[in-house]
Order: structure tokens, then sequence, then C-alpha cells
């Protein structure tokens, strides 16, 4: 099976799990002047443009010292044998003030930066996103209240009084190109500009596998039986934290009866407007309003793109 390189896949970095069971090795590397941090301002990250390319910006550790005081630093792992820390700056009022960044830094939401951000660097950044998130969330122990703290570099909470110990969740989500000889099947939501559609995502429930999500998601937002579900590739999603998990599955059936709770609309492309819009304008993540009612995809940002795309290419 060939694989794909989604964006935000392809983290560079070594989670080192068993070092940072080492609380001193994580104190030396807070001590090391290559160890570098990157501060992260409401979610929003710290970017510098280079040679066309939107690079995350890095500061020094000792910058550790003008970081907010209830803030943390969470290990993300090594790179060149340099560590590098996540912290969260949210209680500063104006990070570029105090923070040694490279000049032209600036703090932008990773979604406006997606699509022009060097590979490596998104897989960093999703990483980042999501654990910073995540312990921001999740200050008070979910079994008694009390208050937990930072444990191993980051990577889990613990309780200061019980015994319970919290680890970052990622939410697993199927998404599924269904496709019927020359046609595929494609929906929409209401909130999504006019003739913007894309592959049909659910999450997975308890006690579920893909295969069984594939079939339940499909059925319930577009009546539509499927069969021969294959895996392609998979997407980490840092929106908060889900695991994009991307199928493509032959449909057994082909009256659509779909969810209007759920879906604004669903209907088959044939593969002619599919590759008619791929070749188009490049859609954002949320589509492109220029193209008015005309079939609009997901931008190259998005698994949902990359799903469509290999069935459209696909040889009849």
């Amino acid at each position: 099976m060939a694989e794909f390189r989604n964006t935000f896949a392809g983290n560079p970095l070594d989670r080192v799990a068993a070092q940072r069971r080492d609380e001193e090795w994580i104190r030396e590397r807070l001590a090391d002047p290559s160890t570098q941090l990157l501060p992260l301002h409401r979610l929003s990250l710290p970017f510098v443009e280079r040679e066309g390319l939107a690079r995350l910006a890095w500061a020094p550790v000792s910058d550790l010292e003008d970081a907010d005081a209830e803030s943390f630093p969470v290990l993300l792992g090594v790179e060149d044998e340099a560590a590098r820390f996540a912290i969260n700056v949210s209680g500063v009022d104006d990070p570029l003030a105090v923070l040694d960044l490279p000049a032209g830094s600036v703090f932008r939401d990773l979604r406006e930066l997606s699509g022009t951000l060097e590979a490596d660097d998104a897989g960093i950044a999703a990483q980042a996103r999501s654990l910073v998130d995540w312990h921001a969330r999740h200050r008070h122990c979910a079994v008694c209240g009390e208050h937990t703290e930072p444990v191993q570099g980051g990577i889990s909470r613990k309780c200061v009084v019980c015994p319970a110990e919290h680890f970052p969740r990622t939410d697993p989500v199927v998404i599924t190109v269904v496709h019927e000889g020359e046609r595929c099947l494609l929906g929409r939501q209401a909130s999504w500009p006019a003739g913007m559609f894309s592959a049909l995502a659910g999450f997975i429930d308890h006690g579920e596998s893909i295969e069984d999500a594939v079939r339940r998601e499909v059925g319930e937002e577009a009546g539509i039986a499927v069969r021969e579900i294959r895996y392609h590739s998979s997407q980490p999603w840092p929106f908060p934290a889900s695991l994009m998990i991307g199928c493509h599955a032959l449909a057994e059936t082909s009256a659509i009866d779909f969810d209007e709770f759920e879906m604004d609309d669903v209907r088959w492309f044939t593969r002619a407007e599919v590759l008619e819009a791929l070749a188009g304008p490049a859609a954002s993540i949320v589509g492109d309003p220029a193209r008015g009612g005309a079939l609009s995809l997901p931008g190259p940002t998005a698994i949902a793109h990359t799903l469509v795309r290999a069935w459209a290419d696909a040889a009849p």
C-alpha cells in the first residue's frame, strides 16, 4: 500500500518515551542552551516567513523566565539532539514584546497558515496545539475533582490527591469517499459556502471498528449501504485533537435518503464533475465562495481532498 503524507502528518520529532520518564533528564534539557521553546498564545503559534513558506518561530529556553508564571513547558520531543518544548503563554498580553523570537515573527491561527506551512513544521505545530489545549482543559481530576499536575514532561497529568492519571485523548473519525462506477458520493453541511461538498465523516463510537463506523456513518448520513471498505491514509487534525481515518468504500445501494438533521445535501457526482472541480481554483478548507453554486471541494490541506483526488485519478 502506498503511503500518503497528509498535512499535519510526518512529525519529525523523536518523542523520547523512555527519557521523558526521567525527571532529572528533563531538568537537564531545560537548562541546556540548545533547547528551544514553541510558545502558544491563546492557541495561536508564532511563524516567520522563509523562502515562501511559513516556518515555526522558536524562542530560546532562557525565555522561560519571562513566560506566564502559571504555565509549564511540555516536552514535544528531540530533533538533532536538541529538545523542543511547547509552552502556553496566554497569560502574557504581548508575547512578541516579551519573548526573544526571530525578527518578523507573528502569531497566527494554525488553520490560516496550514496550506503554506512547511511539512515538518505542520506536524510539530499539530502536536503542540493539541497538547497545550488539552492541558488547559484538564486542570482538574475527572475522578475526584482535585487539581492535577503534569508528569513525564507533560505527556499526562496526575491527580494530587487520588491515584488517577489522565492522558491526552485523540478522537478517531472515519472519513469516506463512497463510489459506484463513474460516480462518487459527497455531502455538505448547511454552514458551508454554496456548492461546497466533501467526503462523509463521523466519530467512531465506543466498541466500534473502523469498518463498522464507515458502514454506520454512511448509512446514517446518506442512507447508502457499502462494502469493500479500504483504508487509504490518515491525518492528525488538531482542532482540537482528532485522527481522521480516510477510507474508500463501494456502494451496494444507490438511492439517497440523507439525514436532514446532520446534512444539508448528499449527491452523486460523476468523475468528470469531480475532475473539473479539482482543476478549478484551489478551495480552502471551508470552500471557495467565489465559485458560487459550482461544485467546490476541500483544499489540499484536508484529507477529504486527498481521498477525492485518489478516486478521481484512478483508472476506471
